[in-house]
C-alpha cells in the first residue's frame, strides 16, 4: 500500500535528543539514535539475543545498548560485545539508511543500496533565515492516503474548520488540477472577499489592515511518496493576489509529511513556513497553536473516516470534481508502487 524505496521523515531531532526512539514505519519497527560522534543512527527494534525492543535500552559512548542484558548493537547492525559471552557468532540485525536534514530526520525503509540522499525533497526555506518555521506531529489511526485526500482537497475547511480558516468562498471558487511530471498541483484563487479569522490574525501580525477585503489563494502541491506543501496567503484586494508585493500581504507555506506507519495509521509531521517577521518567537508559537487546533480537528474526522471505510469496506466512495487532487495523487502513487515491484532485489540475507 506504500512504497519503501523512498526518503519519509522519521522523527525530529528533539525526539533523540535523550534516549533512542521507538518508531514503526512502513510496517517496519525501527530505533533511532544518535551514535558516534552525534551522527544519527537506526536498526531494527530487535535485539538479537531475546528479542526485547532495543528502543527501550540507552546509548552508552556513542553505543545502542539494549536494556534487558546489556548487548551493545553497533550502527551497521553488527553485535559489538555483551557482558560475559562472546559475540562472533551473533546475527546481525538490519540497519536503516538515515539522514539528518533540513530540522528533520529522514529514513529509507527499502533497500538500502538504493538509497539515495541526493533524492530528499528540497526545503526551499529550511537553511534561510529570511522564513521561519513552527511545526509538530500527530499520530493518527487511519491509512496516509487518506490524510493526502484530506489535504489536495481543501473544500472541507468549510466545514470542519469553520471558526478558524473556513469560509463559504471555497465552496464557491473554481479548482484547477494538473499533473507535472512526479507532482500533482490542485490550486484555488477567491477574489474580493473578507479573511476568515486565522488570516486575519496574519495580517494584523504583519502590520497590514484585517476589515478590508483581500484576495486569497491556495496551492497543493503533491510529490510522492507522501509530501504535500500548500502555498497559501492573502493579499489586500486588488493589489496582484498570489503576485502581491509582500508589503500588501501575509503568505506561507503548509508543510506536511505524511509518514505511514501501518496499513492503517500514520505519522503526519505538520508546520508552516513563513516568509513574515521570521524573528517574531511569539508569532511562531501563536501559529503553531493555531494550527495545531487545527490540524487536530483533521485527526478527528480522518479516524472516523477510516473506522467507516473498515467496517464497510463493500462501499465504493463517491469520487467528485473537488476529489481530483487525491485521485490523481493515489495514480502517481500507484505508478511508484508497480514501478517498485518491477525492480529486482537486491537485499541479502543478513541485511547488514
Amino acid at each position: 500500500m506504500f512504497p519503501k524505496n523512498t526518503w519519509y521523515v522519521a522523527c525530529t531531532p528533539d525526539e533523540i535528543a535523550d534516549k533512542p526512539l521507538g518508531r514503526q514505519i512502513c510496517g517496519e519497527k525501527i530505533v533511532f539514535y544518535r551514535g558516534a560522534g552525534g551522527k544519527v543512527a537506526a536498526v531494527e527494534d530487535f535485539c538479537p539475543h531475546r528479542g526485547a525492543p532495543l528502543s527501550l535500552g540507552f546509548v552508552r559512548d556513542g553505543q545502542l545498548v539494549c536494556g534487558y542484558h546489556g548487548l551493545e548493537m553497533g550502527c551497521d547492525g553488527k553485535v559489538i560485545s555483551m557482558p560475559g559471552q562472546r559475540v562472533r557468532g551473533f546475527p546481525c540485525i538490519r540497519s536503516f539508511p538515515v539522514v539528518e536534514r533540513y530540522g528533520f530526520i529522514w529514513v529509507w525503509p527499502g533497500e538500502k543500496e538504493l538509497a539515495d540522499p541526493a533524492h530528499i525533497h528540497h526545503l526551499e526555506w529550511a537553511d534561510n533565515p529570511e522564513w521561519a518555521y513552527g511545526g509538530g506531529l500527530y499520530h493518527i489511526n487511519c491509512e496516509y492516503r487518506l490524510m493526502i485526500d484530506n489535504l489536495m482537497d481543501l473544500t472541507h475547511e468549510t466545514y470542519v474548520h469553520a471558526s478558524s480558516i473556513g469560509q463559504k468562498e471555497i465552496d464557491e471558487a473554481p479548482v484547477n488540477t494538473r499533473t507535472e511530471g512526479d507532482e500533482v498541483i490542485t490550486s484555488r484563487f477567491m477574489e474580493n472577499i473578507m479573511a476568515p479569522p486565522f488570516w486575519r490574525m496574519a495580517l494584523r501580525s504583519n502590520g497590514l489592515a484585517d476589515d478590508v477585503l483581500v484576495d486569497r489563494w491556495q496551492i497543493c502541491h503533491f510529490t510522492p511518496p507522501s509530501h504535500v506543501m500548500i502555498e497559501v496567503g492573502v493579499a489586500h484586494a486588488g493589489k496582484g493576489g498570489y503576485n502581491a508585493d509582500p508589503k500588501y500581504k501575509a503568505s506561507s507555506i503548509v508543510v506536511d509529511f505524511i509518514t505511514p506507519e501501518t496499513e492503517t495509521s500514520h505519522w503526519y509531521f505538520w508546520g508552516m513556513a513563513r516568509n513574515f517577521k521570521p524573528q517574531d518567537a511569539e508569532l511562531t508559537a501563536a501559529i503553531r497553536e493555531g494550527q495545531g487546533k487545527i490540524f487536530g480537528e483533521d485527526r478527528d474526522m480522518l479516524e472516523m473516516q477510516q473506522q467507516n471505510i473498515l467496517k464497510h469496506p463493500e462501499r465504493k466512495l463517491l469520487m467528485l470534481n473537488i476529489d481530483a487532487g487525491g485521485v490523481q495523487s493515489r495514480r502517481l502513487l500507484d505508478k511508484w508502487m508497480t514501478k517498485e515491484k518491477e525492480q529486482p532485489s537486491s537485499v541479502t540475507a543478513d541485511a547488514a
